[in-house]
């Protein structure tokens, strides 16, 4: 199916449902992806889902994509551009809003599906405008609470779930980052299911299988 030209390159899945507005979910790729990668998982997932791939805007070549920039300095170690982060999330809040009138979207059933990087600005969306998500895929990722909105403690949680995992054994991002998040989620009295994997920086079979029940128990 064609998509909208819209501000962020996408590709979709449409919904199985015809007459009424369809949920969606929205994927994230990590650092030096593209929207391909999540997307494999489409066929899998809730037919009801009208499910959106969306690319990242900086390019990272030869063939991936960034949402932000990740340095290596001598002196600080390794380190996100925050303000590019913060660029990317505005993007995506216009995104969405751009692919919910133009397919025709439930403005109150919109979820996410992030990874790694992908994740962390999940995390970033779903805390500081908690009034725009329904529900959230976190795969090997953490809170950056740099990038959080001021007052973001402040916002009504209370209607978001989340769906947290992380390999035991992440070369990328230490598992401990992940668990330090769990503190924060749970601060916020935010309903959240959190998982670890005997894997590396990736997604398993068994972690593929455990989040596609936990969405599908939330239709």
């Amino acid at each position: 199916m064609k998509t909208a030209p819209l501000s962020l390159f996408h590709i979709i899945k449409p919904s199985s449902l015809k007459d009424v507005k369809p949920p969606a979910l929205f994927m994230f790729h990590g650092y030096g992806s593209n929207e391909e990668d999540l997307f494999s998982f489409a066929e899998e997932l809730p037919s009801e889902y009208f499910i959106i791939s969306v690319r990242a805007p900086y390019p990272l070549p030869p063939f991936g994509n960034a949402w932000y920039s990740i340095n290596f300095d001598a002196s600080y170690g390794k380190w996100s551009d925050d303000k590019e982060a913060l660029s990317s999330i505005s993007l995506i809040l216009k995104f969405i809003d751009e692919a919910s009138l133009a397919y025709n979207l439930d403005t109150a059933k919109l979820d996410l599906l992030g990874f790694s990087q992908g994740t962390v600005l999940c995390y970033a969306l779903g805390l500081s405008y908690p009034e725009k998500i329904r529900n959230i895929v976190a795969l090997s990722g953490y809170i950056n609470e740099k990038i959080l909105i001021e007052g973001y403690a402040d916002k009504n949680h209370k209607h978001i779930a989340i769906y947290s995992s992380h390999g035991q054994v992440d070369q990328v991002i230490p598992i401990e980052w992940a668990q330090k998040s769990m503190g924060l989620l749970k601060s916020q009295n935010i309903n959240y299911t959190y998982e670890e994997f005997p894997i590396g920086h990736g997604v398993s079979a068994d972690n593929f299988y455990s989040f596609k029940r936990w969405l599908k128990e939330r239709f």
